[in-house]
């Protein structure tokens, strides 16, 4: 199974829709919170987001579903990467609740060859991510530095670092 792509494959235009999809539980929300000292009662106290908010609920916070998005887009897009060069927008465009299962797909908007080192480019992509009623909730744009496979292949190809095993 391929992990990331080589520069050279990939094509502007092209769209990874990434597989599986996540339910979000309210775990996942609670900890995601917890350990990044976002303490915001919307997130956490179910009483306060019942009595005090337009949701009525808790609204799953929106950098969770941001991080689950980019940890989903790994595989097609970055999981080659030499670096992540840049996150040019991030957009919230609807809430998320606890329950809602999330899928994401990444467009490739453009390639662009290194002008320094001839064996990586520079990948622009936007991702976009849905309920599991289509609703659009997150859209994010990066550029990330790929390698093309002759960097993969002088580091030891698709499982670079990978020992063999011996008795």
């Amino acid at each position: 199974m391929q992990f990331g792509r080589y520069f050279e494959e990939f094509e502007v235009g092209a769209v990874y829709k990434h597989w599986p999809g996540k339910t979000v539980t309210e775990y996942d929300d609670h900890l995601f919170c917890l350990l990044t000292m976002n303490h915001h009662p919307l997130h956490l106290d179910a009483h306060y987001a019942g009595e005090t908010t337009d949701f009525g609920k808790n609204v799953v916070v929106g950098n969770y579903i941001y991080s689950l998005l980019l940890g989903m887009s790994v595989p097609d897009v970055s999981g080659k990467a030499i670096a992540n060069l840049e996150v040019e927008s991030l957009k919230h465009v609807k809430p998320t609740f606890h329950g809602d299962t999330i899928y994401g797909e990444t467009e490739v908007l453009d390639k662009t060859p290194s002008k320094s080192k001839d064996d990586r480019g520079v990948v622009y992509v936007e991702t976009r991510g849905y309920k599991q009623d289509g609703t659009i909730v997150c859209v994010f744009r990066r550029k990330v530095m790929v390698p093309k496979r002759s960097y993969g292949e002088a580091r030891g190809g698709e499982q670079p670092g990978r020992p063999v095993p011996h008795e």
